[in-house]
């Protein structure tokens, strides 16, 4: 599509992972396909271009991706006046449908031929559609980021408003504003509920994955929660527990003999007795020491009018 038959690498990092490339494409893709791609120095650095002979053009646009309806019912009959497909819940003003409807009655523009030398705006405006409308169909989810888009507009022949071109066609071009950055959708890869008509298989891989992936992360969140055991991780939990079993009664065999009666306390050591002194020690009572300190502290209080003094002397 492009008139030198070469991109820049650099552009196309940007929309390889749409078009369903490998992250390492640059050294994959021309080695793996060397009659078909190759590597050529420019100024503004590595292109990717087409080996000659080029390969025969395709079509000049896709076939519809919408099944064709049999006009069984009266509403489905063709038309005897022009008429504008559009998706539901689409309204348009008068004089913007009447211009879509002029717009497609022109003849129609290959995205693989450059246009012709005084060529209309119009015209040069239906190219410019189909090209976007082949870059999008070649896109895994069949839609693109617009700033992608802009990175090819000298490349591919596009308006410098790109953005106002996608607005200007919403029966050809979605355009979500959501997020920071806008996306551009190719409207007949959709149906009305806006689920892919034709789903990619890379698409579907990808998809399975996010549900293991969330999936995974759902059974590990309950485990640590402890809702309910997964199955196939009881048997590993059960030889943790045995693993923890089995080093507990290796250190009660190392460590148990020091609990044991007669294994720290020898013959120095003395045991404390109910009575809450050190058996093997005289009594306290027959102490003359203990006698004459307790009587000299009762007269002391007896003196002080602490205490009465009388033949028992009680302890103060």
């Amino acid at each position: 599509m492009t008139p030198r038959r070469s991109l820049l690498v650099s552009k196309l990092a940007h929309i390889a992972p749409d078009l369903g490339l490998a992250m390492d494409f640059r050294a994959t893709l021309c080695p793996r396909h060397p009659d078909v791609f190759t590597f050529a120095n420019t100024s503004h650095g590595h292109a990717l271009r087409l080996v000659d002979p080029p390969p025969p053009p395709p079509s000049p646009l896709p076939p519809p991706l919408r099944p064709a309806v049999r006009p069984d019912r009266l509403i489905d009959r063709p038309r005897r006046f022009p008429h504008l497909p559009l998706r539901r819940g689409l309204n348009l003003r008068r004089a913007h449908r009447d211009y879509l409807i002029r717009f497609h009655s022109l003849p129609e523009a290959s995205p693989f031929e450059p246009l012709e030398e005084g060529a209309s705006a119009e015209m040069a405006e239906r190219r410019a559609c189909a090209v976007v409308r082949e870059v999008l169909a070649m896109t895994v989810e069949k839609r693109t980021l617009v700033d992608h888009l802009t990175h090819f507009r000298r490349d591919f022949g596009l308006p410098n408003r790109l953005r106002a071109l996608l607005v200007r066609h919403p029966e050809l071009f979605y355009v979500s504003i959501k997020g920071v950055r806008h996306s551009a959708f190719l409207v007949e890869a959709f149906d009305d509920e806006g689920r892919l008509l034709v789903e990619d298989g890379m698409l579907v891989g990808r998809d399975r994955l996010e549900e293991l992936v969330r999936e995974g992360k759902k059974i590990r969140r309950a485990r640590k929660k402890g809702v309910f055991p997964v199955d196939g991780d009881s048997d590993e939990d059960d030889e943790e527990y045995d693993n923890v079993a089995e080093g507990s009664s290796e250190l009660d065999g190392d460590f148990g003999d020091l609990f044991e009666e007669d294994s720290v306390a020898g013959e120095d050591w003395n045991e404390v007795g109910d009575g809450g002194g050190i058996e093997g020690d005289g009594d306290d009572e027959d102490d003359p020491e203990a006698d004459a300190m307790e009587e000299f502290w009762v007269k002391k209080a007896a003196e002080e009018g602490l205490v009465d003094s009388g033949t028992e002397h009680d302890v103060w």
